[in-house]
């Protein structure tokens, strides 16, 4: 990326320049990303900068950006090179110690709080491995007498959720705990929410290199099969769910009715099981049987 430098960057400049690179990197959208991470550097909104393609940028802002594509084209995801995450209505931090949160959970959202019932009734909900607190939060967002527990076995991961409570105006209704799933809580709730790890072990190294080599292993490692986490959470769920509470689970691809089979053996009733935007099974909804 030297051409800009020869005759003072500017913003189009820059945005060419990084788009080839990325591109060629095998990054896709390579020109989206490339406005994300200029847009950041600058301090600007990252659809305004092709508008202002012929505006001049600091050699050392250029540098900046420079220095991120770079990353970027070696396969750092976008959002831990900004440090920033958008979710549902949220504005998240992120860093390497969470997974960063995607569209396809917000499914899982929207499926809790439907079937929760009035929105203004909901008063305690629990997010099992809440990793940047997406989920939590987001619930909380919407439930606004709701109070809320985020626990993950991350000391690392609940220092990124507890500032994005603080930063969302949420920290006074909730606590983050430091656990094995539900094995240390008591207490019945409205709403149980989880997105655990459910990709197989053998199948990890095989994904995208932002995810295989980026994302923590411990929020993506499902076990042999990638049902391992399932086994653990769904036991639990009959004496964690109010009377008329709701448990929404993330769902990997092609799993619904492995999971469905577990839910039945506790005792729960599935009633519904939600797509993502993509068309693939993603929310899988039970209440007590």
């Amino acid at each position: 990326m030297t051409g800009a430098r020869a005759g003072g960057a500017t913003v189009g400049a820059l945005l060419c320049e990084a788009g080839d690179r990325l591109r060629a990197a095998g990054v896709e959208e390579a020109r989206i990303e490339a406005r994300l991470l200029l847009g950041h550097v600058l301090g600007r909104k990252p659809l305004a900068l092709p508008l202002e393609a012929h505006r001049p940028v600091t050699e050392a802002d250029a540098e900046r950006f420079r220095a991120l594509v770079r990353r970027r084209a070696a396969r750092e995801p976008t959002a831990y090179l900004i440090g920033r995450q958008g979710f549902w209505t949220l504005d998240l931090a992120v860093t390497p110690d969470v997974l960063i949160p995607r569209p396809d959970t917000e499914t899982v959202v929207a499926a809790a709080v439907d079937h929760a019932g009035c929105r203004d009734a909901v008063r305690r909900v629990l997010d099992l491995g809440t990793g940047s607190g997406a989920i939590l939060l987001a619930l909380l967002s919407e439930c606004p007498n709701a109070w809320g527990v985020g626990l993950d076995r991350s000391e690392a991961a609940l220092a990124v959720a507890r500032g994005n409570a603080v930063a969302s105006g949420l920290a006074h209704r909730c606590a983050f705990v430091c656990g094995d799933w539900a094995a240390a809580l008591a207490g019945r709730f409205d709403i149980v929410a989880a997105n655990p790890p459910y990709i197989a072990t053998g199948t990890i190294a095989t994904l995208a290199p932002e995810v295989a080599r980026a994302e923590p292993r411990v929020a993506l490692d499902g076990g042999a099969d990638g049902l391992a986490c399932y086994r653990a959470i769904i036991p639990d769920l009959p004496r964690l769910l109010a009377p008329s509470g709701v448990a929404v689970l993330e769902l990997g691809a092609g799993q619904a009715r492995e999971v469905g089979a577990l839910a039945e053996s506790a005792g729960l009733r599935c009633v519904e099981i939600r797509q993502d935007l993509g068309g693939v099974p993603r929310a899988f909804a039970v209440v007590q049987g």
